[in-house]
């Protein structure tokens, strides 16, 4: 792992330093940085972001990595003794850290399975639709008819954009919070 303080942090983040800086990140299994400025958090995580082209995820617990936590494609803020600021300004709350692993390997793996799931859905349903609708055409000659009333069309959408994925939302798990806790590659 690689420990650096903020004095060492301010030399590193000039432009002249940038590079060989990530290269030796690259090469640690973590690195922390340790009385870092908030200036200087945001742009280490801005850094990353844009030169290794990686997804970041910040955490914080107060004021001073508010701005960390905005630069970061994901901020989680822990609510406790520093006060609130950091949870306000976050994409997701947690009360402890102990909580992030939770969060990150099965609450993150079920989140992003049934949104790929759901994406598929819609665009298999409005496939099915447009394909009905393209051969009704045929049918009537393509004389611009309507082949259904509005109001059909109204509580079709009704019924197949609303009830689906919330009995999806709250149904699907394709593995127990166990074992995604207990294999961590399936994330």
């Amino acid at each position: 792992g690689l420990v650096i303080d903020g004095r060492t942090l301010e030399h590193v983040l000039h432009d002249s330093l940038q590079n060989v800086f990530l290269e030796l990140t690259q090469k640690c299994r973590a690195v922390v940085c340790c009385q870092a400025t908030p200036l200087q958090k945001s742009v280490l995580v801005k850094l990353v972001r844009s030169k290794l082209k990686a997804m970041t995820l910040a955490v914080g617990d107060g004021a001073n990595d508010v701005s960390m936590i905005q630069v970061a494609d994901t901020g989680v803020g822990i609510s406790g003794q520093e006060g609130m600021q950091a949870v306000m300004a976050s994409d997701f709350a947690i009360s402890q850290f102990r909580h992030l692993r939770k969060l990150l390997l099965v609450h993150g793996h079920w989140c992003y399975t049934r949104l790929t799931n759901m994406v598929l859905y819609y665009f298999y349903k409005n496939v099915t639709y447009v394909n009905l609708l393209f051969w009704y055409q045929f049918f009537c000659g393509f004389s611009g008819t309507s082949m259904t009333d509005y109001w059909i069309l109204i509580l079709f959408n009704l019924l197949f954009t609303s009830v689906p994925p919330i009995i999806y939302g709250v149904l699907d798990k394709d593995a127990s919070a166990e074992i995604l806790m207990e294999l961590p590659q399936l994330y």
